[in-house]
């Protein structure tokens, strides 16, 4: 076990004016600005600038000072979690973008080749645009995704930004620009009508980008609606964030961080549940003092914190590194929650792991662990038809096989049933699974519509 020292810290000490930091970000524009870069190779930092120029860069200081170690590189893992390297895209991409640069091809011919890279990356996986938005008396209801009976997304468009991006992002494409391919809505007023309508949902999840980038009054715009009795089968309110890994200061020392407390308070004492899905890839984001006094104050609000990540090569592909963020969780009274497989979408092929590795790590990393740290359910891959857990690999009838499940599915029928998948040991996403014991197809897929 590793212990944890001095969790409680005093507010004079991280308030101090050598303590509070002002919030800066560098994105592609400023990136030549990070004094960091300097010591790296010219091509390294070139190669930086060809990939974000497709796949979006956004990182703050806080995480440039605090969490990457610079004697590590490249190989510290948050390093690797916010720069973009060479090899997250595949050649010919690189390639292409690369020579535009360097002929400082005109606007339009190097947006219109983005574009094209940027289609191939499949920019929305697991049906998010064609079958997750839902409609209101046949029109589509903006900013909303409803996938699972209970449970509807909410993407408030001043939350689709975060304080520094994840190279991994399933939601790059939020952050591109391209209004076609981005969810968002401004107002609320579409949500709170298809939640009267549907008295099925218990649970709004509020997410992005990160909810927690708005000004605590713009937030509790979209949230004190769902407090009044009209609403009362809305059990539950989750924020999905990074901010308490990439920000702390959001919950301490940010201008509107008491407010933004106060409405976790509220929100707690109306009888509602406020979960935090809070993003954590590797424990190093649990270190500093600061990010610990942040975990303190929500959970003293009544609010509680949930963890989930995605295993990812280069960064956390190792069980000894998910018990260790599991352990120091339950220290800090975080509870594990998912151990999700890297989405077959944007930078993929740089992080995936094969599913059988997978299976195998979150094993490993379980077996260090006590009960309370086995609530992390995994590893688990967001497809289409639902959030499909893998059990193990078996043999059974002579045949090797996936043993999987549905955690949580389209159709809450196929939840906890389980099916076979013939073993692949190279397989790292569910859609390259075949049906074991010589059937035609899995037993959801003629209903899947």
């Amino acid at each position: 076990m590793h212990s944890i020292e001095n969790i409680a810290i005093s507010v004079e000490d991280l308030t101090t004016k050598n303590e509070v930091e002002r919030f800066k970000v560098y994105t592609l524009n400023q990136i030549d600005q990070i004094p960091q870069l300097a010591q790296l190779e010219s091509q390294t930092v070139w190669a930086m600038k060809v990939v974000a120029s497709v796949l979006p860069f956004r990182v703050n200081d806080y995480v440039i000072k605090h969490l990457i170690n610079w004697e590590n590189i490249p190989n510290d893992p948050i390093y690797q979690l916010t720069f973009p390297q060479k090899d997250m895209l595949d050649k010919a991409s690189y390639d292409l973008i690369a020579s535009l640069l360097l002929e400082n091809s005109n606007r339009s011919s190097f947006d219109a080749a983005v574009k094209e890279v940027r289609a191939r990356l499949n920019p929305h996986p697991a049906g998010q645009l064609e079958r997750n938005i839902p409609s209101l008396s046949g029109v589509p209801v903006t900013g909303v995704q409803h996938k699972y009976r209970e449970t509807v997304l909410f993407f408030p468009s001043a939350g689709q930004v975060c304080h520094s991006y994840c190279t991994f992002c399933f939601r790059w494409a939020q952050f591109t620009g391209d209004q076609s391919l981005k969810i968002a809505a401004k107002e609320n007023a579409q949500l709170l009508e298809y939640l009267r309508a549907n008295p099925q949902v218990t649970d709004v999840l509020i997410t992005g980008g990160d909810p927690l980038v708005m000004k605590t009054s713009n937030l509790r715009a979209y949230l004190e609606p769902l407090l009044t009795p009209e609403f009362e089968h809305i059990h539950t309110i989750r924020i999905g964030t990074k901010a308490l890994s990439f920000w702390p200061q959001r919950f301490v020392t940010d201008s509107d961080a008491g407010e933004l407390l106060d409405l976790f308070r509220r929100i707690s004492k109306s009888g509602k549940h406020l979960a935090l899905m809070a993003h954590y890839n590797h424990w190093k984001e649990l270190e500093p003092a600061i990010a610990r006094e942040a975990i303190q104050r929500v959970r003293q609000t009544g609010a509680q914190i949930r963890s989930q990540g995605p295993l990812l090569a280069h960064i956390n592909d190792s069980a000894d590194v998910w018990a260790r963020l599991w352990q120091t969780q339950i220290q800090l009274g975080i509870a594990p929650y998912y151990m999700f497989i890297e989405r077959d979408t944007g930078a993929r092929r740089y992080f995936e792991v094969p599913l059988v590795r997978s299976w195998e790590i979150y094993r490993d990393a379980v077996k260090q662990v006590s009960g309370v740290g086995r609530t992390a359910r995994g590893p688990s891959m967001s497809a289409d038809p639902g959030k499909v857990e893998i059990c193990g690999v078996a043999e059974i009838r002579g045949e090797k096989v996936f043993v999987l499940r549905f955690i949580q599915a389209r159709n809450p029928d196929w939840v906890q049933r389980p099916f076979f998948a013939k073993f692949d040991p190279n397989a790292t996403w569910f859609d390259q699974l075949k049906p074991a014991f010589g059937e035609a197809a899995f037993f959801f897929e003629e209903n899947l519509s």
